[in-house]
């Protein structure tokens, strides 16, 4: 079996527990800055093994065809070119419960969860909506980044104005 290649990450936030997750395509793995090389070596392959046994029991999202088709080609065509991460397993799906978000995401898993107040708005802010959210599949931050590939799509600016035009509204009254 090939060794896989992963990063390790020192943090002076942990003090006793380790994580991992991906980061553009590639496993990294979080430990406590105090972490003993001894410790490193004994520990680090079982949450590894672990973290990938899991990845491979993952199912993929339920999700509503139209619009994890939509969100597919979003990702396809605005962030697929600047990322060597493997395209995602990505579903998408209408939720009733969203109050205060326009939308969610769990990169982890590639689920997506839009608000059905969406599905009255023009087709151009879905699409703002869906790409914010599958930009967070490469860049989970709102940093500089981030913003330069959502706002590669022509209508980010229109579509976040619109939104908060809506927003504007619920809150005042009109």
């Amino acid at each position: 079996m090939p060794t896989l290649e992963y990063e390790v990450r020192d943090s002076r936030r942990r003090t006793r527990t380790m994580t991992a997750f991906r980061e553009e395509g590639r496993l990294v793995v979080v430990v406590p800055e105090h972490m003993t090389t001894r410790q490193r070596r004994a520990l680090i392959p079982g949450l590894v093994e672990r973290y990938l046994a899991k990845e491979a029991r993952q199912r993929p999202p339920r999700g509503d065809e139209e619009i994890t088709a939509r969100a597919v080609e979003l990702y396809r065509s605005y962030i697929a070119p600047h990322t060597e991460q493997p395209e995602p397993v990505i579903g998408a799906r209408w939720v009733s419960t969203m109050a205060s978000r326009w939308a969610s995401c769990t990169p982890s898993t590639g689920e997506i969860r839009v608000s059905d107040r969406l599905q009255t708005m023009p087709a151009w802010v879905l699409d703002y909506v869906l790409l914010h959210e599958v930009t967070h599949f490469v860049e989970r931050e709102h940093n500089t980044r981030f913003w330069r590939l959502v706002n590669a799509h022509a209508e980010s600016p229109r579509a976040r104005g619109f939104l908060e035009g809506v927003d504007f509204v619920k809150r005042t009254g009109g």
